[in-house]
């Protein structure tokens, strides 16, 4: 049977998050590499890039060999050559993008978060459903090599009963008056979708309800500790959304941890993304790609320390390293894979529009803990 093009248009097309990681990472290879087998078909992405800078799209489309571009979204929709239509611009343009597509009758795939509300992305989700369209949300951290391991540990049992986790994550962004800053500016703007919360926290809660499970309640505080930032033209500007923030999570199952997340923060640890977990029976702790696990039988015998010496202990001796069972995927092709065999033979999908409320929810009841000064309960996820 001859392969069967499959037609994407995707928006935001000239970002980096989706030139690089959706584009070059993701779709490009699967297009070169002759398409994805579902079932006893071959789907190729016959790809469409939209966005508003002509010469930065045309840019684009030359270095991944993609031949139609255009900066009209309406002229995307309107071609019923593309069934598929995958959103990664501006937060702040997302769900009227969206809306939009699902109004032309398109399956929609998003990166976080879906919206900058519960009720802007329950109202997507109810949309798309009434339609009978298919509908997913980016969900990559997870397929990280690191996190893969660590979820592969608590799949086969390796804590026992849950007790606790940890999970840091940030680095030093430059204001961009010491030093150019590594970030947009729309990332520090409220009116452009910024906010580290609204930002991170949807992959956060991914990652914690699928290796530790639902969580009940949520109390945050958090700061903006750098706040004056130069932008892009070299213009100051206020910051109006935090940078920093802390949150104190208690599961379903009763365990508490702790998200510390931080664009003001200098890296000492293993990785730039941390997240520990600990049981009865063993604890690990993974990064972007390595994790480690201690089991209770080599777990040392801590009773005490001294105030007046340095006992000289090295802590991270008796840790085991997980080995990979690579090689791995890339976590954003792991998403466009799942996503193509959800379209095209109803193939399940975890990360479906449904989870893209539920990142939501989780960011908006940080910030209404920290409005109300009070834990906040998370409803049971649907």
């Amino acid at each position: 049977m001859p392969p069967r093009d499959i037609g994407i248009i995707l928006n935001g097309a000239t970002g980096r998050i989706c030139s690089t990681q959706h584009l070059k990472n993701a779709l490009v290879p699967l297009r070169d590499e002759g398409g994805l087998t579902v079932g006893d078909e071959r789907i190729v992405p016959r790809l469409l890039l939209v966005g508003r800078d002509a010469g930065r799209l045309a840019e684009v489309a030359k270095a991944h060999g993609v031949a139609a571009w255009t900066t009209d979204l309406d002229t995307a929709l309107a071609d019923p050559a593309y069934s598929i239509f995958f959103d990664a611009a501006a937060t702040h343009q997302r769900p009227a993008a969206l809306a939009k597509a699902i109004t032309a009758g398109r399956h929609i795939y998003t990166e976080k978060p879906v919206a900058g509300s519960v009720a802007q992305a329950t109202e997507l989700l109810r949309a798309a459903q009434a339609r009978g369209l298919k509908h997913g949300a980016v969900e990559d951290k997870v397929y990280l090599p690191g996190l893969q391991k660590l979820t592969r540990l608590a799949d086969e049992g390796f804590f026992g009963r849950i007790v606790g986790f940890r999970l840091e994550f940030g680095w030093w962004v430059f204001d961009g008056i010491e030093a150019p800053s590594q970030r947009p500016s729309w990332n520090y703007r409220r009116d452009g979708g910024g906010g580290l919360i609204l930002d991170m926290y949807p992959h956060w809660r991914y990652i914690i309800e699928r290796i530790l499970g639902p969580i009940a309640r949520v109390v945050s505080v958090s700061q903006t500790a750098t706040p004056e930032r130069v932008d892009e033209r070299g213009a100051r500007y206020t910051v109006d959304v935090e940078d920093s923030a802390a949150t104190l999570v208690e599961l379903a199952n009763g365990a508490v941890g702790t998200i510390l997340s931080s664009w003001a923060t200098r890296v000492r640890r293993d990785d730039l993304l941390t997240l520990q977990v600990d049981g009865t029976r063993g604890s690990a702790i993974a990064g972007l790609h390595r994790c480690w696990t201690q089991n209770a039988a080599d777990t040392p015998r801590v009773a005490h320390f001294s105030v007046m010496v340095d006992l000289g202990i090295d802590y991270r001796v008796g840790w085991s390293e997980v080995a990979s069972t690579g090689p791995y995927t890339n976590p954003y092709r792991v998403g466009w894979e799942a996503f193509l065999r959800h379209v095209v033979a109803d193939a399940p999908l975890r990360s479906d529009l449904t989870a893209g409320v539920r990142d939501v929810q989780f960011a908006e009841a940080c910030h209404r803990s920290m409005k109300e000064g009070t834990w906040v309960k998370l409803a049971e996820p649907s």
